[in-house]
């Protein structure tokens, strides 16, 4: 029998929505399209001050693959996170682009990112291709939040116990932000919610003693929240100007 006009609409408004369905299920590999330059007054590397904390260290974490972002820093929330990056001319750029790490506030041209020229040329397919590009100045790209390396602390070398602890964060993955970082001694649980400072610095006063155990918020655009409890501790005899490996990479 054949099928009333009712029942195609239905039936086509049902596929329809199982497409929606699956492509907001991996929304989270989608790209968005913008534009990106590259440090002009700079070395190879990145620069070594930069608003999200990171030190002489935000010129050379991730082997230099860093940029600066505008919209994307989100009063230092974005610090840390790494990203898929890929130019868009097919004449120069590769399918695989670059994962940088954010470590700086920044715009020009009306661009997203502004990258270290290491990270800028290696979007390119070839050596060539690479001072093709640099000679374009500005280029359109395609991006994503990609997972990178595990969450590493860097200690503060200001850092005393018991009067002062200090940390920047490395290395957010995934597609959610870490908006709150609780520290807790591991004998009896006992935690103290700490202040971000500025960009990917979080600090406190008075710190907990012994081992310690941070705890971190996930919260992601759709409203959804979740705490995550890295698999290392930071030692008791923690020191200032160290850096520890959290153990975690968040993939979601």
């Amino acid at each position: 029998m054949a099928l009333s006009i009712q029942s195609l609409l239905i039936l086509f408004t049902t596929l329809l929505l199982k497409e929606t369905l699956v492509v907001a299920e991996t929304c989270s590999n989608c790209f968005t399209h913008s534009r990106a330059a590259y440090y002009p007054n700079s070395d190879e590397q990145g620069t070594d001050v930069g608003a999200c904390g990171f030190g002489s260290f935000g010129a050379t974490i991730n082997g230099g693959d860093v940029s600066a972002v505008s919209d994307l820093y989100r009063n230092g929330v974005g610090c840390g996170a790494c990203y898929q990056v890929r130019c868009t001319n097919s004449n120069y750029c590769s399918d695989k682009g670059v994962t940088v790490v954010i470590t700086d506030q920044g715009s020009s041209h009306d661009t997203d990112f502004i990258l270290s020229q290491r990270a800028f040329g290696r979007m390119a397919q070839t050596k060539d291709a690479a001072a093709s590009l640099l000679a374009l100045g500005v280029v359109d790209i395609e991006y994503r939040r990609y997972p990178n390396k595990n969450i590493t602390i860097k200690i503060d070398e200001n850092s005393n116990y018991p009067h002062y602890f200090a940390f920047v964060l490395w290395y957010q993955q995934g597609d959610k932000d870490i908006t709150a970082v609780q520290l807790c001694e591991t004998q009896n649980f006992v935690c103290k919610l700490l202040d971000r400072s500025h960009g990917a610095v979080w600090t406190t006063n008075s710190p907990p003693s012994g081992p310690l155990s941070l705890r971190m918020l996930l919260s992601g655009e759709d409203g959804d929240e979740s705490w995550i409890i890295p698999v290392n501790n930071i030692p008791e005899n923690w020191k200032g100007g160290e850096t520890y490996d959290t153990g975690v990479q968040i993939n979601v």
